[in-house]
């Protein structure tokens, strides 16, 4: 792996084509075939850094129960992508047996089916404004938050992993549309979440220890 140190480079996106539209064309055609992140990467271009955060946080913001794990299975990744962000990296880089991995085409669509009205909902706020918060250092810090939110999303903590899930959204789709404000509000949202899931911890050992009091 060759790991660039420039600094990621973003350019104006005004009349481009909307998040949801580019969704629905990456993950149209036959149901049954198969689609991969490198399938995705390729589609994405610059946008490949908000785009693949957004679909690897879109299943855990939505209000249906998914499998068991998927917020800590589907956090690691974003993870990974925060940190490149703080490195500096221009384009994502993901190893081999993970741009392989795939998914029935068909699966892709009904979640892109079931989340699109919620992003276009978001789409309608989103604007190219307040460009610090889109600078190439201003890249950087949103790299290291978005680590930060991302680690609590996956924690197996109950009630916990709603609100950073919203805050990597928010901030995913504000990178994408270069929506400095979306990015101050998904940050905002991350700290917030992080003090909840504080709260939720220190309430589950508290709970936790008076019922071993209790018990024993």
């Amino acid at each position: 792996m060759t790991m660039m140190h420039a600094p990621m480079e973003q350019s104006p996106r005004q009349g481009a084509a909307r998040t949801s539209d580019i969704l629905e064309t990456l993950f149209a055609g036959d149901p049954d075939s198969r689609v991969n992140l490198a399938d995705v990467r390729k589609a994405l271009e610059d946008r490949a850094f908000g785009f693949l955060i957004l679909v690897l946080v879109l299943p855990n913001c939505l209000p249906i129960p998914g499998p068991p794990g998927l917020s800590a299975v589907l956090g690691v990744p974003v993870c990974f992508l925060a940190l490149q962000m703080v490195w500096g990296q221009r384009r994502p880089w993901l190893p081999r047996w993970l741009l392989e991995r795939s998914v029935r085409r068909g699966d892709c669509t009904r979640l892109v089916a079931k989340s699109a009205p919620l992003l276009r909902r978001l789409e309608k706020l989103f604007r190219p404004r307040l460009p610090a918060l889109n600078s190439a250092t201003a890249d950087r810090v949103n790299g290291a938050l978005l680590l930060v939110f991302a680690i609590i999303l996956s924690l197996p903590i109950p009630l916990g992993n709603l609100p950073p899930a919203y805050a990597v959204l928010l901030m995913a789709l504000g990178i994408i549309e270069q929506d400095g404000l979306a990015i101050l509000i998904g940050i905002v949202t991350g700290i917030v979440s992080v003090l909840w899931a504080v709260f939720l911890a220190i309430a589950g050992v508290e709970i936790i220890d008076r019922l071993w009091h209790f018990l024993f």
